[in-house]
């Protein structure tokens, strides 16, 4: 079985944002879950690097386009190895072999009957490099960019787009699948259904660009010769044994603002040259910084590099695909990030993997035991973690990474419920309990090889670090399941996944120093994978901001207990009268129109209870479930929002800052007392 994916290549007017970071980590993670079924993979990514943009952008450097290119290009292969990225080949269009393929289709093309040559006039968006009829000019701009256009007038080939239109609308009929999510599918089955007019294909006022066959005064439109790039890197025009193996793409990842391209451009020059058409276009969605699309002109572009340098690059990988589901918008926020690093990363992976592997080193001399006696509470767990490996394996298969790490999260909440319930701890002083001891601590080694193994394309680096804890060889999802190992593994060397992060996020940015200044946009534009580039100080400028929002004030620091009044203090009588309990949190939803509260569903062991907290500006609901929290147990039930709410959420609450949760290193039972 082969599976050939890419990305879009990336234009090099400028260096990579997280746009490009975000596609290609999950082209990666895909392309990584595929090697896992045990596929035949081939991932492709690169660099677009033709166009009178790029040629623009070389002569504001002070370069020529192409050391332009080489450097700009390099910059993409650096964050790409920072990243981790599996790719199996890096294409750029500048390369021999590119304008090779590039030509030869349009060879193809043109004696297939579907290029002519005519005068052409009309308007040009350089950034987007799209020809924009007058009538769909927004004030003398791009309706796609918003950017000014360009009168032009000058000889061009075209290309027969309008020959296409009932083939490409027939395409979508009869392959829903081939445009995803549907909501793409339907921008593209409208806009074809307007009408297509031919599309000029060659420009002559410019010349950095792969030439026209047989009339070496026209360079070829920049998107006929990048989008050839998907059949150069599979062996067209001259390898037939290893194109007939790759060809078709079974995915193009991309952003959703070139889905145009890619849905209808594409798949006309693939017909009129008589190849096979990719099988699958994904258009994902677009990152908001503080609810507005990420933006250059703004100053509010993500750089990855900072967050990989101060978290690492699996904290980056997860956040980003636990936070966004597949051709939806999600949001990307400094306080968001640090939440998930802090609870999901450090407090509940981190932590249950120090649990455990600690638990064995000392009491089972550092041997991950076998299993000889099952009880219902482990044959539980396996069938959970069962269950969980066909969840996650199915959502990974449907591209829907944001949901297999939700299911292996829940596999994790529920081993440290194990593992609280059984009190490992407490067995290892019992002589007499050594085979439920050895039991738990090899069920629960079993859990996180199995965790290894499915946050794997995701979080590679992670995947490894657990497995040498654990004494153990990377595994395959096939044949994936609870119990299918055995141990008696000597354990490696034990250290921190994620160390817990304790600085808030205005001290991280004030660690950084200033962020760049931002400019106040005239009209504001989106960040797209190919068309905007980020604003990045110049290369002899300090290091980006790792934490990217707009600097905020440090909060004010907390006031020392010798700062009380004598007689405001209260007596150890009266601190007994409050009633703090441990409670876990089993369901949690936002409240309708508040920005601030959220309803919990607790566990306190003896009573499930409701309560509503005012922390939903620093916690998602679903990032709540499974998380154990303190709580003043005691309180008089108040109605909020029309809920009543029986009890309080302990949390911190700095000045200017938000709310943070009282957490525990190793959660107690629900119920527990806090004193």
């Amino acid at each position: 079985m082969r599976f050939y994916i890419t990305t879009p290549i990336y234009y090099i007017n400028a260096e990579p944002h997280l746009g490009h970071a975000y596609t290609t980590m999950v082209a990666d993670a895909i392309a990584r879950s595929r090697r896992l079924m045990g596929a035949d993979v081939f991932f492709l990514t690169g660099t677009d690097e033709h166009g009178q943009k790029v040629e623009r952008a070389a002569q504001k450097a002070g370069l020529d386009p192409h050391p332009f290119a080489d450097r700009i290009a390099a910059k993409y292969r650096e964050l790409f190895t920072a990243l981790d990225i599996s790719n199996d080949d890096f294409i750029r269009t500048t390369e021999p072999r590119h304008i090779h393929a590039a030509q030869a289709i349009w060879r193809r093309v043109k004696e297939r009957g579907y290029l002519y040559k005519a005068p052409y006039e009309g308007w040009y968006c350089t950034v987007d490099e799209l020809f924009v009829p007058e009538a769909q000019l927004i004030d003398g701009r791009c309706p796609t960019c918003g950017s000014p256009v360009e009168r032009l007038s000058e000889e061009s080939y075209f290309f027969k787009l309008s020959a296409f239109q009932e083939p490409l609308l027939e395409l979508y009929r009869t392959h829903p699948e081939f445009i995803t999510p549907e909501i793409r599918r339907n921008e593209m089955k409208a806009f074809v259904s307007a009408g297509l007019r031919d599309l000029s294909v060659s420009r002559t006022s410019f010349k950095w660009g792969i030439p026209v066959p047989d009339d070496p005064g026209h360079v070829m439109y920049v998107w006929f010769d990048a989008l050839t790039n998907y059949i150069t890197a599979a062996g067209f025009p001259d390898d037939e044994a290893r194109f007939a193996k790759y060809w078709p793409a079974d995915v193009h990842l991309m952003g959703k603002e070139i889905v145009r391209q890619h849905t209808v451009y594409w798949p006309a020059f693939l017909m009129a040259a008589g190849l096979e058409l990719p099988r699958r276009i994904i258009g994902h969605g677009w990152w908001l910084m503080n609810e507005a699309k990420m933006s250059k002109s703004l100053g509010n572009v993500v750089q990855p590099q900072g967050y990989v340098d101060r978290f690492g690059v699996d904290a980056l990988r997860y956040f980003v695909m636990r936070e966004m589901v597949v051709g939806q918008d999600a949001s990307f926020t400094d306080e968001v990030f640090l939440t998930r690093y802090n609870s999901d990363l450090a407090n509940d992976l981190g932590n249950v993997v120090s649990r455990v592997t600690t638990m064995i080193q000392r009491a089972c001399g550092g041997v991950v035991p076998g299993v000889d006696l099952r009880e219902e509470a482990d044959a539980t767990l396996a069938a959970r973690t069962n269950a969980v490996i066909a969840a996650a394996t199915q959502a990974a298969e449907g591209f829907d990474f944001s949901a297999a790490l939700r299911e292996v999260w829940s596999l994790i909440s529920d081993l440290n419920k194990y593992i609280v319930t059984r009190e490992p701890w407490a067995l290892a002083k019992k002589p007499e309990a050594r085979p439920l001891l050895d039991a738990t601590l090899g069920n629960a080694a079993d859990v996180l090889r199995v965790v290894a193994a499915l946050v794997e394309p995701v979080m590679p680096s992670t995947s490894v670090r657990i497995r040498r804890m654990l004494g153990i060889e990377a595994e395959s999802w096939v044949g994936l399941a609870a119990g299918s190992h055995g141990f008696q593994t000597r354990l490696g060397p034990i250290e921190p996944l994620f160390p817990r992060m304790d600085h808030t996020v205005a001290e991280l940015r004030q660690m950084a120093g200033p962020p760049p200044a931002a400019a106040t946009p005239a009209k504001e534009t989106p960040v797209t994978n190919e068309q905007q580039p980020p604003a990045v100080p110049a290369p002899s400028a300090p290091a980006p901001d790792p934490v990217a929002a707009p600097a905020a004030q440090p909060a004010a620091p907390p006031t020392p207990a010798s700062a009380w009044p004598m007689d405001q203090r209260i007596s150890i009588d009266e601190f007994m009268k409050i009633d703090l309990r441990v409670a876990r949190v089993t369901a949690a939803e936002r409240v309708p129109n508040s920005k601030k509260l959220v309803k919990l569903e607790i566990d306190l062991g003896s009573e499930q209870r409701t309560l509503v907290a005012g922390i939903a500006e620093a916690y998602e609901a679903d990032t709540l479930v499974g998380r154990h929290v303190a709580i003043v147990a005691n309180l008089k039930p108040a109605k909020l929002m029309g809920i009543e709410s029986n009890g309080m959420v302990l949390a911190a609450s700095p000045d200017g800052g938000k709310p943070l949760l009282v957490s525990f290193d190793t959660p107690p039972a629900p119920g527990t007392r806090v004193r």
